[in-house]
């Protein structure tokens, strides 16, 4: 047996030892969910659980938490390892012991999955710690399922200084895989996102007499199907565009034209200065249809997270090293995926890569998707998780990219 088989076996025997408590810091997380910003117990139960390995946790952008764990000669090099701790606005359908105990509020997107699987992670390197060069930074985030995001709050603060992360590595649930596989894809991955808000004026009164009223929901219709060739027409065939309304609300009544119609939508893309002239085509669009039709329309662009990106060089050295420890037929690079994570903003300032972590059952269990009710993992990839973001991490501070 080989150095590099021997370390991945002592830390598949650790994370295999660890499993059960990691599983339990999962449950108690699910059980205990807590909406984005408002992790405060969440925080506290992560600062408690890194003290309790030795650690020296710093609180950050309210409630977060960063800690280090320094290897020999700490300034070697260093890689960042980032988990997400909030939860969803949900009422979980799920019937186990672990069922969220906050009403309306759910671990759907498999955060806790993130924060457990960290923390498992962390307790298989401070016992290698004297095994490795470098410094490993644990960064536990907030608020990445609401803008601003918070990867960019941490970032402001300063999470990718003192030290700077050679890289910076992430990993998602991903219940279109089983446990014990992950996938990944180099390049451009994950798309922006943008919030659109457009509200639609007209004058309302009775559906009887519409010659007398200016038909906001008639206005609106058009705007709505018109704005889909912003897509068809202005963009690229060959660069990935969504543009998508999901919510109307013209409060009138089967003989009542309101006065107003309110539109949501959002608008996502994989470049980053076809989003900036979309908008500008989506704004002119809205309010020149709008007067077209005797109406006015205000559209109001909230701007979300940029779209990601995982350093080739760094994500083709994260596949291999996955190979090694899961095997190789258990990496599989996957498509294009045009839903939007907060680990961007790490991407646009560093290399960085994430990638998904399967949490299917092998009988099909457990494959309800991320936000859902019904959303939950098989208890292996809570051993898988850890093991291979920590051997991931080793791989890492040894690396010397090519160039650098």
């Amino acid at each position: 047996m080989d150095a590099a088989q021997a370390t991945i076996q002592k830390i598949k025997t650790l994370a295999a030892e660890g499993a059960a408590a990691t599983v339990a810091v999962r449950q108690h997380l699910h059980a205990h969910p807590e909406l984005s910003f408002a992790e405060v117990n969440t925080a506290a139960f992560v600062t408690e659980q890194l003290r309790q390995m030795g650690l020296q946790p710093q609180a950050m952008a309210n409630t977060g938490v960063v800690a280090l764990i320094e290897g020999r000669n700490p300034a070697a090099r260093t890689v960042a390892l980032r988990a997400d701790m909030d939860a969803l606005p949900i009422q979980e359908q799920n019937e186990v012991p672990y069922k969220s105990t906050n009403p309306g509020v759910m671990h759907a997107c498999g955060h806790d999955v993130h924060t457990s699987s960290l923390l498992g992670t962390a307790r298989i390197l401070t016992q290698l710690r004297h095994e490795f060069e470098g410094t490993v930074k644990l960064i536990f985030q907030p608020g990445e399922e609401l803008l601003p995001g918070g990867a960019s709050l941490m970032i402001k603060e300063g999470v990718l200084e003192n030290p700077v992360p050679a890289s910076v590595l992430g990993q998602h649930v991903f219940p279109m895989l089983p446990a014990g596989k992950v996938g990944m894809r180099p390049g451009r991955y994950m798309a922006s996102t943008d919030e659109l808000y457009l509200t639609v004026r007209g004058k309302g009164g009775h559906g009887a007499m519409p010659e007398q009223n200016l038909d906001p929901v008639l206005v609106a219709a058009h705007i709505i199907v018109a704005a889909q060739q912003i897509v068809s027409r202005r963009a690229s065939p060959k660069l990935p565009s969504v543009l998508s309304f999901g919510k109307v609300i013209a409060n009138g009544a089967t003989n009542v034209i309101p006065n107003e119609v309110f539109i949501e939508g959002t608008f996502r893309t994989l470049n980053e200065e076809w989003r900036r002239e979309a908008h500008g085509h989506l704004r002119k669009l809205v309010e020149g249809l709008a007067e077209s039709m005797g109406a006015t329309a205000e559209l109001e662009i909230r701007y979300g997270y940029p779209y990601l990106e995982n350093e080739p060089e760094l994500t083709a050295r994260i596949h291999a090293a996955a190979a090694a420890y899961l095997g190789p037929d258990n990496v599989v690079v996957l498509d294009q995926w045009m839903a939007a994570e907060d680990f961007a903003y790490y991407s646009q300032q560093a290399d960085a890569c994430f990638y998904r972590l399967g949490t299917r059952s092998e009988d099909g269990r457990n494959a309800s998707s991320v936000h859902t009710p019904t959303f939950d993992i098989d208890p292996k990839a809570l051993e898988v998780g850890p093991g291979l973001m920590a051997w991931l991490t080793l791989q890492e501070l040894a690396a010397t990219p090519a160039g650098k």
